[in-house]
């Protein structure tokens, strides 16, 4: 199983794959490295605002198995009016943006597309590496990626801890963030706010 984050640019930001047996995307989420830099107060600060509410991190597009934390947002399983019926088509069709890549991923590399079971687990893990890496190449050098990922890393704001009790601190003061219900459930509503109000004002100009 893969687990990866892309842009609508299709650029992968994230991968984590080669986990041993039977899995779903929560067994998966618990061994990745995805949310490591966030824990460690080293991930980007990219603070913005939605409907008049600040936050600080950012958010993945993700389906109904995600837990509801900070940091995800999803979908609703039943759209009970316009506003939620169009929000829940908004964030279906972004989140196809992932679908995409590894269709492109699985169209430029045709080993991708062949049977595994011959290769080993190691062998397998390099392979998906390898083109995801390439893959990421070509979009550079095409000049198809709308973001420059060198300025992303070079952020002043990152904290490097040196001791580890404070490294400790960090990571259960950040976890707990990350963890926030109440943050998932205000930023899902305040984006569903926010376009929602990009209809009215296309409905008022007609």
């Amino acid at each position: 199983m893969l687990e990866a984050v892309a842009s609508q640019d299709l650029w992968i930001w994230h991968a984590f794959y080669g986990m041993a047996g039977a899995n779903n995307d929560i067994n998966v989420l618990d061994n990745s490295p995805l949310f490591d830099d966030l824990l460690d107060d080293l991930a980007p600060v990219v603070p913005y605002v939605v409907n008049g509410v600040q936050y600080r991190n950012g958010y993945y597009l993700a389906d109904g198995i995600y837990p509801e934390w900070a940091s995800f947002v999803k979908s609703f399983t039943v759209a009970t009016d316009p506003k939620h019926t169009y929000f829940k088509q908004r964030q279906e069709s972004a989140r196809k943006d992932v679908e995409r890549a590894f269709g492109v991923l699985q169209g430029r590399w045709g080993l991708i597309q062949q049977p595994a079971r011959a290769y080993e687990v190691n062998t397998l893990r390099r392979i998906m590496y390898a083109g995801i890496i390439m893959h990421n190449m070509i979009l550079e050098d095409q000049n198809m990626s709308v973001v420059d990922w060198k300025h992303v890393y070079s952020n002043p704001a990152r904290s490097l801890q040196t001791v580890w009790i404070d490294r400790c601190q960090t990571q259960r003061r950040k976890a707990k963030e990350l963890r926030d219900k109440d943050t998932h459930i205000s930023l899902q509503q305040n984006l569903m706010n926010h376009i929602w109000r990009e209809v009215e004002e296309a409905s008022e100009e007609d």
